[in-house]
């Protein structure tokens, strides 16, 4: 079977283990359903995920102007406490920016490649954990907006990492730290203007994903230096396809890329 298209991030679904689709021009493909089959990857172009322009990809999928311009990619994105919609500025659209901060936010602690920190939206749970790779999480504070929910993670910053090491993730060998412990340790770090929103009876989610082999040493497949890929699929976790060689391939980083797949036996 041959498909085409633009890719995007894996749409996923919370089960045991967790369900996979990607989406190709309106094609939903079950990707969970396709360990051991062979697939070939093919760089085909590219598409902006804003205007659909063919100009080369840029980051997060959008082309170079359009990254520089759209709300979805402003700095308030990556780093929370630089949303300023409570305060009714605007960066650069304000209906955007109060319609995406001024909204319920998690801080969460995972353990993904280590016991990390990090934030997002309620909606986005579990979405966010499984798209990190996370074996469990774990809610600790829910906040009524998006600063309040970033300054947090500064304050937690300090004490915690808010990285996931990809390599180690995809390995399947990271540390599974107590989560329960680690928000005890940390409640006393949170700024006072948040401590209301402490959650300290939550119990962690575990979260299992479909891997019938682990890589030892992962290989990241870049399309642009090599076109085309073939290899038998034996896993999906956080954003990666993994297959039998070793090699892997994430697909939230290469958004924006249009590619040909085929799926063989």
């Amino acid at each position: 079977m041959l498909y085409q298209g633009v890719l995007t991030k894996m749409q996923t679904e919370f089960a045991d283990p967790i369900n996979y689709y990607l989406n190709l021009d309106n094609n939903l493909i079950q990707v969970h359903q396709l360990l051991q089959k062979k697939l070939t990857i093919e760089f085909a172009g590219y598409e902006c995920l804003n205007c659909g322009s063919d100009e080369t990809t840029f980051r997060q999928g959008f082309c170079k102007s359009c990254f520089f311009e759209q709300p979805q990619t402003a700095d308030w994105i990556m780093r929370p406490e630089l949303s300023k919609a409570h305060l009714g500025v605007e960066d650069r659209d304000l209906e955007f920016e109060k319609k995406v901060q001024l909204q319920p936010h998690i801080v969460y602690l995972a353990n993904s490649s280590n016991v990390k920190v990090g934030v997002t939206r309620k909606t986005q749970v579990p979405t966010r954990w499984i798209d990190q790779g996370a074996q469990e999480a774990l809610e600790i504070l829910e906040a009524p907006n998006r600063y309040l929910a970033g300054i947090a993670e500064v304050a937690l910053k300090k004490y915690i990492s808010d990285k996931t090491n990809w390599r180690k993730m995809l390995k399947g060998d990271a540390s599974f730290e107590d989560l329960k412990t680690w928000r005890h340790q940390l409640s006393s770090h949170l700024p006072k203007e948040v401590q209301p929103y402490f959650l300290g009876n939550k119990e962690p989610l575990i979260l299992k994903f479909p891997v019938q082999k682990y890589p030892e040493k992962p290989q990241s497949l870049n399309l642009n230096k090599t076109p085309q890929y073939s290899g038998i699929l034996v896993g999906v976790k956080g954003q990666y396809l993994i297959f039998d060689d070793d090699t892997v391939f994430n697909i939230r980083s290469n958004e924006g890329l249009v590619i040909k797949l085929d799926v063989g036996a």
